[in-house]
């Protein structure tokens, strides 16, 4: 059944051949077509090629083979193998895409076929190969002894570029979650084989209603780690006697290692929740003293998108998306400030920490690609929207604008 059902015929089909530039286009048809000079240089004559979707109803099961997929594809295949983020999608229709690998290897080895006969015995793994012959390109279903049955010549057919990057299609809850119940049901359905995510559902069901009347203001420092948020936060918490909180909480601290583990949509979910735990926590603070929060959805968000959009900054959702609107059940602060420095000082920040460093965090020092969409997706974010403060003078300097946003902002 999924043997039949993948790379229909129509279907618009996405490879990440170069992360300069957007991803290269096809769909598949029944009749021969004349490969484009960039199809050419994807599918031309220099080695094997494979790709690999991962296809299963269970969406658990779905983003923890794909995980899996690419651990192995990154330990096991040789350097002359290069491996390719790739997709097959309907576009401008949420949820459509079939997330995948491209494989080209130019290596004499039987490394990549062995492997790839190893995959495809799951039912939930798909595996086809490509053939040239000319100006031709063909996919079929691969079998590393005899053709696959049934299998007929699917040829390779330039498209347009989608008007939307095809990753965009699936972060709504998948990679970004905008509401409280969406983020709960992921970790609902993860407690047979994450024990843990019971204890953090429990956390969440103790918590009380996170509305607020009219309390005090509630002021959030987001911004890139090294920018300064800890020594602003700190400062504030000082000058405005107020409460220092951070996202996320403290008490997922116990079990933030085994999330970090786990693939996007279950890490995402994870971290989601903890934003809703630290609106509780505001909530109730806020009652008696102004709240200063060290992060909170704008990073969630940010990272998430950013992770979830190869390539380039254009690739990300547009300005205006939906996508970047703040969940309508989450406690809102009344003021969000990022704190934005040059890169190469917040390199030289980092160097000067010499603390370890998460995954995210690691990928902004070496990806530029990366760090670029991370701070434009902080500023796309919208109700409420961040206001950008230069952090790149003294912490007194930095302190002093800031206290001079919030006397005008919020009137404190």
């Amino acid at each position: 059944m999924l043997r039949r059902a993948m790379f229909r015929c129509g279907q618009l089909c996405s490879v990440e051949f170069d992360l300069r530039a957007e991803p290269l286009y096809f769909t598949l048809s029944s009749s021969p077509q004349v490969l484009h000079h960039a199809h050419q240089q994807l599918f031309g004559d220099c080695g094997k090629l494979f790709s690999l979707h991962v296809q299963c109803e269970n969406r658990i099961e779905k983003a923890q083979t794909h995980a899996e997929i690419k651990n192995k594809l990154s330990s096991t295949l040789s350097r002359d193998c290069d491996v390719f983020e790739a997709s097959s999608f309907i576009p401008d229709v949420a949820n459509s895409v079939v997330k995948g690998f491209f494989i080209r290897d130019k290596s004499t080895t039987t490394l990549s076929e062995d492997l790839l006969n190893t995959l495809r015995q799951s039912e939930r793994v798909c595996v086809f190969s490509y053939k040239r012959e000319g100006q031709y390109c063909w996919q079929e279903l691969w079998s590393p002894v005899n053709q696959v049955e049934g299998s007929e010549r699917q040829y390779i057919t330039p498209a347009a570029a989608a008007e939307h990057h095809p990753s965009t299609l699936n972060i709504r809850n998948s990679d970004v979650f905008y509401s409280m119940d969406e983020a709960y049901k992921v970790l609902q359905e993860c407690t047979d084989i994450i024990p843990e995510s019971k204890e953090v559902l429990k956390l969440i069901d103790e918590q009380l209603e996170t509305s607020r009347g009219d309390g005090f203001p509630v002021i959030v420092i987001e911004g890139l780690d090294a920018t300064g948020k800890t020594t602003l936060t700190e400062a504030l918490r000082e000058s405005l006697n107020a409460t220092l909180l951070k996202s996320p909480p403290q008490c997922l601290a116990p079990f933030r290692q085994r999330f970090d583990s786990e693939p996007p949509l279950i890490r995402r979910a994870f971290y989601a929740l903890g934003n809703y735990i630290t609106a509780a926590h505001i909530g109730k603070e806020s009652l008696r003293a102004p709240v200063i929060v060290d992060r909170y959805w704008h990073s969630t968000a940010a990272y998430a998108i950013a992770t979830a959009v190869g390539g380039r900054v254009e690739n990300l959702p547009r300005p205006g998306s939906e996508l970047y609107q703040w969940p309508e059940d989450l406690l809102q602060p009344n003021l969000v400030l990022l704190l934005t420095v040059n890169p190469e000082e917040r390199l030289r920040r980092l160097r000067d920490r010499g603390q370890d460093k998460t995954i995210e965090e690691a990928e902004l020092e070496i990806n530029q690609f990366f760090r670029l969409k991370v701070e434009e997706a902080y500023k796309r974010i919208q109700n409420p929207a961040c206001i950008i403060v230069d952090a790149s003078p003294s912490p007194q300097e930095v302190l002093q604008q800031v206290q001079h946003l919030i006397r005008n902002k919020c009137h404190l």
